[in-house]
């Protein structure tokens, strides 16, 4: 449980890390003359998803269920998640710095920036998620006393990202995305009872729903 514990506080940093660069301004700052490349777009590519990734392939590699499957999945799932960012960060920063502009062009990078790159991402995404619940299925026992309440606290950062993703931007794929994982969470803890990644992921997908929920309702 100790490694698990710092696993998950080690991607708890990631989401901080991440929610730093993309709302902070401190990191937009151009790292060549013509502006092509951005500190924010270096971090998001070359470290922040990455680190992410690595996180969760120590926890598939943490819970050692021995599944040659479950490693392919989650190699595929992995490489729609770096598709993704490949995409969408390029296209994102021309969005806004060159549209509305050409009608086509603009189009263009809006169809990468907005749904192709979205799809890549919530697909290798929820694959990452669903191949630890598998993983967490078929291996390990519940969890309760202080290692619950550790595995809520990581879980509440999860919740509050999911609430801030939805209730205060366009709702898209995302919300099909965090359903499905809150589904199948709940689903394997009725089957197999509270167990970490199980508890992780149940607690904070339909908490942070629910908070949407609420959110959105008033």
């Amino acid at each position: 449980m100790k490694t698990l514990h710092l696993l998950l506080g080690a991607q708890s940093l990631v989401l901080v890390a991440a929610s730093v660069n993309r709302l902070s301004d401190a990191t937009d700052v151009e790292l060549l003359p013509h502006g092509a490349l951005r500190l924010v777009d270096v971090l998001n590519l070359l470290v922040i998803a990455p680190a992410g990734v690595l996180v969760f392939h120590a926890l598939l590699e943490h819970l050692d269920t021995g599944s040659r499957r479950l490693r392919l999945a989650f190699t595929a799932a992995a490489y729609l998640f770096a598709a993704s960012y490949g995409m969408h960060e390029a296209a994102d920063y021309l969005g806004a710095r060159f549209c509305p502009g050409d009608a086509e062009l603009c189009a263009i990078v809006a169809y990468q920036d907005d749904e192709l790159s979205h799809l890549l991402f919530f697909a290798g995404f929820t694959g990452i998620a669903a191949v630890l619940l598998a993983a967490q299925a078929t291996a390990g026992g519940p969890v309760a006393g202080s290692d619950r309440a550790l595995v809520l606290a990581n879980a509440t950062l999860v919740a509050a990202a999911i609430v801030a993703n939805l209730s205060f931007e366009e709702i898209g794929l995302d919300l099909l995305a965090v359903a499905a994982v809150a589904v199948l969470a709940v689903a394997l803890w009725g089957r197999c009872g509270p167990r970490p990644l199980i508890l992780y992921f149940a607690s904070s997908y339909t908490a942070g729903l629910a908070v949407t929920a609420a959110l959105t309702m008033q």
